[in-house]
Protein backbone atom coordinates (compact mmCIF):
# COMPACT_ATOMS: atom_id res chain seq x y z
CA UNK A 1 0.00 0.00 0.00
CA UNK A 2 2.45 2.41 0.93
CA UNK A 3 4.65 1.38 -2.14
CA UNK A 4 1.23 2.84 -4.30
CA UNK A 5 1.16 5.95 -2.75
CA UNK A 6 4.99 6.77 -3.09
CA UNK A 7 4.53 6.40 -6.75
CA UNK A 8 0.99 8.63 -6.67
CA UNK A 9 2.56 11.02 -4.80
CA UNK A 10 6.18 10.96 -6.88
CA UNK A 11 3.68 11.64 -9.56
CA UNK A 12 1.56 14.51 -8.22
CA UNK A 13 4.38 16.34 -6.68
CA UNK A 14 6.54 17.68 -9.81
CA UNK A 15 6.54 21.30 -8.50
CA UNK A 16 7.37 20.03 -5.02
CA UNK A 17 4.03 21.13 -3.38
CA UNK A 18 3.99 17.78 -1.37
CA UNK A 19 8.12 17.66 -0.93
CA UNK A 20 7.61 17.10 2.74
CA UNK A 21 5.37 14.66 3.20
CA UNK A 22 6.72 12.35 -0.03
CA UNK A 23 10.24 12.55 2.00
CA UNK A 24 8.68 11.90 5.28
CA UNK A 25 7.00 8.78 3.63
CA UNK A 26 10.39 7.43 2.26
CA UNK A 27 12.06 7.86 5.34
CA UNK A 28 8.94 5.37 7.26
CA UNK A 29 9.51 2.94 4.71
CA UNK A 30 12.80 2.88 5.62
CA UNK A 31 12.13 2.72 9.39
CA UNK A 32 9.54 -0.05 9.13
CA UNK A 33 12.33 -1.90 6.54
CA UNK A 34 14.39 -1.94 9.09
CA UNK A 35 12.25 -3.37 12.04
CA UNK A 36 11.42 -6.11 9.21
CA UNK A 37 7.84 -5.19 7.80
CA UNK A 38 7.78 -5.80 4.08
CA UNK A 39 5.14 -3.58 2.28
CA UNK A 40 4.83 -5.44 -1.10
CA UNK A 41 6.26 -7.98 -2.94
CA UNK A 42 9.05 -7.88 -5.70
CA UNK A 43 6.84 -8.62 -8.33
CA UNK A 44 4.55 -5.66 -7.17
CA UNK A 45 7.72 -3.65 -6.54
CA UNK A 46 8.70 -4.21 -10.38
CA UNK A 47 5.02 -2.94 -11.57
CA UNK A 48 5.43 0.11 -10.11
CA UNK A 49 7.96 0.99 -13.23
CA UNK A 50 10.13 3.61 -11.77
CA UNK A 51 9.79 7.47 -13.56
CA UNK A 52 12.96 9.09 -14.37
CA UNK A 53 11.85 12.49 -14.61
CA UNK A 54 9.61 12.22 -11.40
CA UNK A 55 10.78 15.28 -9.53
CA UNK A 56 13.76 13.84 -7.05
CA UNK A 57 12.64 13.41 -3.26
CA UNK A 58 16.27 15.15 -1.85
CA UNK A 59 18.05 18.19 -2.88
CA UNK A 60 21.69 18.91 -3.87
CA UNK A 61 22.41 20.01 -0.38
CA UNK A 62 21.90 16.69 0.65
CA UNK A 63 24.10 14.75 -1.52
CA UNK A 64 26.53 17.51 -0.72
CA UNK A 65 26.20 16.78 3.31
CA UNK A 66 26.60 12.91 2.09
CA UNK A 67 30.35 12.95 0.96
CA UNK A 68 32.69 13.36 3.41
CA UNK A 69 35.11 16.70 3.77
CA UNK A 70 38.36 15.38 2.36
CA UNK A 71 36.77 14.30 -0.93
CA UNK A 72 36.82 18.22 -1.69
CA UNK A 73 40.83 18.86 -0.72
CA UNK A 74 42.63 18.80 -3.77
CA UNK A 75 46.30 17.73 -3.77
CA UNK A 76 48.28 19.37 -6.12
CA UNK A 77 51.76 16.72 -6.02
CA UNK A 78 49.39 13.63 -6.06
CA UNK A 79 47.48 15.21 -8.97
CA UNK A 80 51.28 16.08 -10.37
CA UNK A 81 51.88 12.75 -9.92
CA UNK A 82 49.22 11.08 -12.17
CA UNK A 83 50.84 14.02 -14.75
CA UNK A 84 54.22 12.20 -14.44
CA UNK A 85 52.57 8.90 -14.40
CA UNK A 86 51.02 9.52 -18.04
CA UNK A 87 54.39 11.60 -19.45
CA UNK A 88 56.53 8.56 -18.66
CA UNK A 89 54.74 5.96 -20.39
CA UNK A 90 53.72 8.28 -23.62
CA UNK A 91 57.54 8.60 -23.98
CA UNK A 92 58.14 5.03 -22.93
CA UNK A 93 56.07 3.92 -25.55
CA UNK A 94 57.62 6.53 -28.15
CA UNK A 95 61.00 5.14 -27.15
CA UNK A 96 59.88 1.71 -27.58
CA UNK A 97 57.73 1.85 -30.77
CA UNK A 98 60.63 3.59 -32.21
CA UNK A 99 63.40 0.56 -31.10
CA UNK A 100 61.24 -2.43 -32.46
CA UNK A 101 59.88 -0.33 -35.46
CA UNK A 102 57.74 -3.44 -36.68
CA UNK A 103 54.62 -3.66 -38.00
CA UNK A 104 53.56 -6.31 -35.21
CA UNK A 105 53.65 -3.50 -32.87
CA UNK A 106 52.85 -0.61 -34.44
CA UNK A 107 48.92 -1.41 -34.37
CA UNK A 108 49.51 -2.76 -30.46
CA UNK A 109 51.51 1.06 -29.45
CA UNK A 110 48.31 3.12 -31.86
CA UNK A 111 46.06 1.56 -29.54
CA UNK A 112 48.20 1.77 -25.82
CA UNK A 113 49.38 5.63 -27.23
CA UNK A 114 45.99 6.63 -28.53
CA UNK A 115 44.53 5.34 -24.90
CA UNK A 116 46.81 7.74 -22.53
CA UNK A 117 46.39 10.70 -24.94
CA UNK A 118 42.69 9.88 -23.66
CA UNK A 119 44.08 9.70 -19.97
CA UNK A 120 45.93 13.02 -20.60
CA UNK A 121 42.96 14.65 -22.10
CA UNK A 122 41.47 13.91 -18.59
CA UNK A 123 43.99 14.84 -16.17
CA UNK A 124 43.84 18.51 -18.93
CA UNK A 125 39.74 18.47 -18.12
CA UNK A 126 40.61 18.62 -14.52
CA UNK A 127 42.50 21.65 -14.69
CA UNK A 128 39.67 22.83 -16.38
CA UNK A 129 37.39 21.71 -13.80
CA UNK A 130 39.78 23.57 -10.80
CA UNK A 131 39.55 20.12 -9.86
CA UNK A 132 43.23 19.89 -10.32
CA UNK A 133 44.76 22.46 -7.75
CA UNK A 134 43.11 25.09 -6.02
CA UNK A 135 45.95 27.54 -8.11
CA UNK A 136 44.59 28.59 -11.10
CA UNK A 137 47.75 29.62 -12.38
CA UNK A 138 48.88 25.97 -11.36
CA UNK A 139 45.89 24.77 -13.20
CA UNK A 140 46.19 27.16 -16.83
CA UNK A 141 50.00 26.07 -17.07
CA UNK A 142 49.23 22.63 -16.33
CA UNK A 143 46.24 22.63 -18.36
CA UNK A 144 47.69 24.23 -21.16
CA UNK A 145 50.75 21.75 -22.09
CA UNK A 146 48.33 18.71 -21.36
CA UNK A 147 45.93 20.17 -24.10
CA UNK A 148 47.94 21.38 -26.44
CA UNK A 149 49.93 18.25 -26.74
CA UNK A 150 47.10 17.07 -28.35
CA UNK A 151 45.74 19.66 -30.31
CA UNK A 152 43.01 20.68 -27.88
CA UNK A 153 42.63 24.60 -27.39
CA UNK A 154 42.53 25.02 -23.74
CA UNK A 155 40.29 28.06 -22.56
CA UNK A 156 38.47 27.80 -25.49
CA UNK A 157 37.51 23.68 -24.37
CA UNK A 158 37.40 24.87 -20.86
CA UNK A 159 35.08 27.43 -21.47
CA UNK A 160 32.59 25.53 -23.63
CA UNK A 161 32.66 22.50 -21.47
CA UNK A 162 31.31 24.89 -18.33
CA UNK A 163 28.52 25.18 -20.90
CA UNK A 164 27.70 22.05 -20.77
CA UNK A 165 28.01 21.25 -17.15
CA UNK A 166 26.02 24.10 -16.26
CA UNK A 167 23.41 23.25 -18.27
CA UNK A 168 23.35 19.01 -18.54
CA UNK A 169 20.40 17.99 -19.66
CA UNK A 170 18.83 20.83 -21.45
CA UNK A 171 17.18 20.23 -24.90
CA UNK A 172 18.09 24.38 -25.14
CA UNK A 173 21.01 25.10 -23.64
CA UNK A 174 23.47 22.21 -23.30
CA UNK A 175 26.41 22.17 -25.20
CA UNK A 176 28.06 18.32 -26.00
CA UNK A 177 26.19 16.21 -27.66
CA UNK A 178 22.54 17.74 -27.56
CA UNK A 179 19.91 16.35 -29.14
CA UNK A 180 18.64 18.09 -32.12
CA UNK A 181 15.05 19.76 -32.03
CA UNK A 182 12.53 17.77 -34.47
CA UNK A 183 12.67 20.59 -36.68
CA UNK A 184 16.43 21.03 -36.70
CA UNK A 185 17.13 17.40 -37.88
CA UNK A 186 14.21 17.53 -40.48
CA UNK A 187 16.14 20.12 -42.30
CA UNK A 188 19.45 18.13 -42.35
CA UNK A 189 19.93 16.51 -45.75
CA UNK A 190 20.50 12.32 -45.63
CA UNK A 191 24.26 12.83 -45.93
CA UNK A 192 24.63 14.85 -42.75
CA UNK A 193 21.89 12.72 -40.96
CA UNK A 194 23.77 9.33 -42.20
CA UNK A 195 27.59 11.07 -41.25
CA UNK A 196 25.72 12.12 -37.64
CA UNK A 197 24.62 8.79 -36.62
CA UNK A 198 26.30 6.14 -38.23
CA UNK A 199 29.41 4.65 -36.80
CA UNK A 200 31.99 5.20 -37.08
CA UNK A 201 31.52 8.27 -37.73
CA UNK A 202 30.67 10.25 -35.11
CA UNK A 203 33.41 9.09 -33.26
CA UNK A 204 35.81 11.17 -35.18
CA UNK A 205 33.47 14.00 -34.45
CA UNK A 206 35.74 16.01 -32.10
CA UNK A 207 37.54 17.66 -34.22
CA UNK A 208 35.00 19.33 -36.15
CA UNK A 209 33.24 20.01 -33.30
CA UNK A 210 36.38 22.34 -31.96
CA UNK A 211 36.16 24.22 -35.21
CA UNK A 212 32.40 24.36 -36.18
CA UNK A 213 30.67 22.99 -32.74
CA UNK A 214 27.06 20.92 -33.09
CA UNK A 215 24.40 21.32 -35.53
CA UNK A 216 22.22 24.09 -34.89
CA UNK A 217 25.04 26.32 -32.95
CA UNK A 218 27.38 28.64 -34.38
CA UNK A 219 31.21 29.75 -33.63
CA UNK A 220 34.25 27.55 -33.18
CA UNK A 221 36.39 26.95 -30.34
CA UNK A 222 39.50 28.81 -31.70
CA UNK A 223 37.53 32.10 -32.16
CA UNK A 224 37.74 34.16 -29.37
CA UNK A 225 34.48 36.41 -30.87
CA UNK A 226 32.47 33.10 -31.39
CA UNK A 227 29.06 33.23 -29.48
CA UNK A 228 30.66 30.53 -26.96
CA UNK A 229 33.01 33.49 -25.26
CA UNK A 230 32.29 36.60 -23.24
CA UNK A 231 34.15 39.66 -23.95
CA UNK A 232 36.02 39.16 -20.89
CA UNK A 233 36.87 35.48 -21.98
CA UNK A 234 38.23 36.07 -25.53
CA UNK A 235 42.38 36.91 -24.08
CA UNK A 236 42.03 33.47 -22.91
CA UNK A 237 40.74 32.04 -25.68
CA UNK A 238 43.55 34.08 -27.86
CA UNK A 239 46.09 32.21 -25.47
CA UNK A 240 45.15 29.06 -26.40
CA UNK A 241 44.82 29.23 -29.42
CA UNK A 242 48.27 30.16 -29.90
CA UNK A 243 49.07 27.61 -27.98
CA UNK A 244 47.36 25.36 -30.41
CA UNK A 245 48.87 26.69 -33.04
CA UNK A 246 52.79 26.42 -31.43
CA UNK A 247 51.60 22.56 -31.31
CA UNK A 248 50.85 22.48 -34.75
CA UNK A 249 54.11 24.19 -35.95
CA UNK A 250 55.77 21.99 -33.75
CA UNK A 251 54.40 18.73 -35.48
CA UNK A 252 55.10 20.19 -38.98
CA UNK A 253 58.72 20.80 -37.72
CA UNK A 254 59.23 17.05 -36.78
CA UNK A 255 57.73 15.75 -39.48
CA UNK A 256 60.37 17.85 -41.80
CA UNK A 257 62.97 15.86 -38.93
CA UNK A 258 61.32 12.27 -39.33
CA UNK A 259 59.05 12.14 -42.00
CA UNK A 260 55.47 12.35 -42.52
CA UNK A 261 55.14 9.08 -42.02
CA UNK A 262 57.42 8.33 -39.34
CA UNK A 263 55.08 11.07 -37.64
CA UNK A 264 52.30 9.44 -39.06
CA UNK A 265 52.35 6.42 -36.96
CA UNK A 266 53.88 8.24 -34.07
CA UNK A 267 51.51 10.86 -33.54
CA UNK A 268 48.26 11.00 -36.00
CA UNK A 269 47.31 7.48 -35.67
CA UNK A 270 47.18 7.70 -31.88
CA UNK A 271 45.42 11.07 -31.91
CA UNK A 272 42.40 9.43 -34.38
CA UNK A 273 42.36 6.68 -31.91
CA UNK A 274 42.01 9.75 -28.39
CA UNK A 275 39.22 11.26 -30.50
CA UNK A 276 37.37 8.15 -30.90
CA UNK A 277 37.95 7.35 -27.25
CA UNK A 278 36.89 10.77 -26.30
CA UNK A 279 33.59 10.65 -28.58
CA UNK A 280 32.65 7.17 -27.32
CA UNK A 281 33.11 7.97 -23.82
CA UNK A 282 31.41 11.54 -23.50
CA UNK A 283 28.96 10.39 -25.69
CA UNK A 284 27.63 7.15 -23.28
CA UNK A 285 27.84 9.14 -20.09
CA UNK A 286 24.68 10.89 -21.53
CA UNK A 287 23.34 8.37 -24.15
CA UNK A 288 22.85 4.88 -24.57
CA UNK A 289 21.12 3.89 -21.16
CA UNK A 290 18.57 1.15 -21.27
CA UNK A 291 16.02 2.67 -19.83
CA UNK A 292 15.04 5.81 -21.52
CA UNK A 293 16.39 9.01 -19.95
CA UNK A 294 14.36 12.45 -19.73
CA UNK A 295 15.98 15.81 -21.33
CA UNK A 296 14.46 18.99 -20.09
CA UNK A 297 14.05 22.90 -21.53
CA UNK A 298 12.10 25.55 -19.25
CA UNK A 299 10.85 25.50 -15.94
CA UNK A 300 10.96 22.04 -15.77
CA UNK A 301 14.75 22.15 -15.96
CA UNK A 302 17.29 22.11 -12.90
CA UNK A 303 20.75 21.75 -12.45
CA UNK A 304 20.02 18.44 -10.18
CA UNK A 305 17.45 17.00 -12.91
CA UNK A 306 20.01 17.32 -15.39
CA UNK A 307 22.58 15.93 -13.65
CA UNK A 308 20.86 12.84 -12.72
CA UNK A 309 20.35 12.28 -16.33
CA UNK A 310 24.26 11.46 -16.77
CA UNK A 311 25.15 8.15 -16.52
CA UNK A 312 28.00 5.97 -15.07
CA UNK A 313 29.64 3.25 -17.02
CA UNK A 314 32.42 0.81 -16.43
CA UNK A 315 35.57 0.75 -18.61
CA UNK A 316 37.26 -2.34 -16.78
CA UNK A 317 40.85 -2.50 -17.07
CA UNK A 318 40.97 1.28 -18.14
CA UNK A 319 39.05 2.71 -15.00
CA UNK A 320 42.18 3.22 -13.63
CA UNK A 321 44.26 4.13 -16.52
CA UNK A 322 41.91 7.13 -17.87
CA UNK A 323 41.50 8.97 -14.31
CA UNK A 324 37.80 7.35 -13.13
CA UNK A 325 35.91 9.13 -15.77
CA UNK A 326 33.65 6.61 -15.68
CA UNK A 327 31.82 8.53 -12.36
CA UNK A 328 30.38 10.23 -13.87
CA UNK A 329 27.21 11.30 -12.09
CA UNK A 330 28.76 12.11 -9.01
CA UNK A 331 31.55 14.51 -11.46
CA UNK A 332 28.98 16.45 -13.23
CA UNK A 333 27.30 17.62 -10.13
CA UNK A 334 30.05 18.34 -8.13
CA UNK A 335 33.05 19.01 -10.98
CA UNK A 336 35.55 20.17 -7.99
CA UNK A 337 35.87 17.24 -6.52
CA UNK A 338 39.54 15.31 -7.35
CA UNK A 339 39.23 12.30 -10.03
CA UNK A 340 40.92 10.32 -7.22
CA UNK A 341 38.30 11.27 -4.39
CA UNK A 342 35.54 9.65 -7.48
CA UNK A 343 34.82 6.82 -6.36
CA UNK A 344 34.41 6.78 -3.02
CA UNK A 345 31.93 9.82 -3.19
CA UNK A 346 29.87 8.11 -5.50
CA UNK A 347 29.50 5.09 -2.98
CA UNK A 348 28.77 7.14 0.52
CA UNK A 349 26.04 9.20 -2.10
CA UNK A 350 24.39 6.44 -3.85
CA UNK A 351 22.12 5.85 -0.44
CA UNK A 352 20.64 9.42 -0.94
CA UNK A 353 20.04 9.47 -4.70
CA UNK A 354 18.18 5.85 -4.51
CA UNK A 355 17.00 4.45 -8.11
CA UNK A 356 18.15 7.82 -9.73
CA UNK A 357 21.75 6.46 -9.51
CA UNK A 358 21.72 3.81 -12.44
CA UNK A 359 24.40 1.43 -11.36
CA UNK A 360 26.72 0.80 -14.38
CA UNK A 361 27.10 -2.76 -15.94
CA UNK A 362 29.89 -4.68 -14.52
CA UNK A 363 32.93 -4.70 -17.30
CA UNK A 364 35.40 -7.64 -18.35
CA UNK A 365 38.86 -6.43 -19.03
CA UNK A 366 37.73 -4.51 -21.65
CA UNK A 367 34.51 -2.59 -21.82
CA UNK A 368 33.10 -4.99 -25.19
CA UNK A 369 29.67 -4.62 -23.55
CA UNK A 370 29.50 -1.15 -24.42
CA UNK A 371 29.60 -0.65 -27.96
CA UNK A 372 26.47 -2.65 -28.14
CA UNK A 373 24.98 0.41 -25.99
CA UNK A 374 26.65 2.90 -28.77
CA UNK A 375 24.89 1.18 -31.45
CA UNK A 376 21.67 0.96 -30.49
CA UNK A 377 21.55 4.62 -29.08
CA UNK A 378 22.88 5.95 -32.69
CA UNK A 379 20.20 3.42 -34.58
CA UNK A 380 17.45 4.97 -32.30
CA UNK A 381 17.96 8.39 -30.13
CA UNK A 382 17.76 10.78 -33.15
CA UNK A 383 16.08 14.03 -31.94
CA UNK A 384 13.58 15.55 -29.41
CA UNK A 385 10.03 16.79 -29.86
CA UNK A 386 9.92 20.69 -30.23
CA UNK A 387 6.79 20.99 -27.59
CA UNK A 388 6.97 19.78 -24.20
CA UNK A 389 9.29 20.92 -20.82
CA UNK A 390 10.07 17.20 -20.42
CA UNK A 391 11.42 15.38 -23.56
CA UNK A 392 12.87 11.42 -24.90
CA UNK A 393 14.60 10.53 -27.60
CA UNK A 394 12.79 9.67 -30.86
CA UNK A 395 13.74 7.75 -33.70
CA UNK A 396 13.66 8.63 -37.25
CA UNK A 397 12.68 4.73 -38.89
CA UNK A 398 13.80 6.03 -42.28
CA UNK A 399 17.42 6.33 -40.96
CA UNK A 400 16.97 3.07 -38.72
CA UNK A 401 15.84 0.89 -41.31
CA UNK A 402 18.93 1.77 -43.31
CA UNK A 403 21.50 1.90 -40.48
CA UNK A 404 19.78 -1.48 -39.70
CA UNK A 405 20.28 -3.08 -43.04
CA UNK A 406 23.74 -2.05 -43.19
CA UNK A 407 24.84 -3.31 -40.27
CA UNK A 408 23.09 -7.02 -41.32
Amino acid sequence: MLDKLDYILRKISQKNLLYSFHTSLTNLRIRMGSLGVNFGSPKEEMELEFDPSALPPFKLSEIRAAIPKHCWVKNPWKSLSYVLRDIVIVFALVALAVFLDSWKFWPVYWVLQGTMFWAIFVLGHDCGHGSFSDSAFLNSVVGHILHSSILVPYHGWRISHKTHHQNHGNVEADESWVPMSEKLYKELDFVTKFFRFKIPFPLLAYPAYLISRSPGKKGSHFNPYSDLFQPNERKFVVISTLCWTLMVALLYYLGTVVGSLQLLKLYGIPYMIFVMWLDFVTYLHHHGHEQKLPWYRGKEWSYLRGGLTTIDRDYGIFNNIHHDIGTHVIHHLFPQIPHYHLIEATKVAKPVLGKYYREPKKSGPVPFHLIGNLVRSMKHDHYVSDNGEIVYYQTDPKLSNFNGKKDE
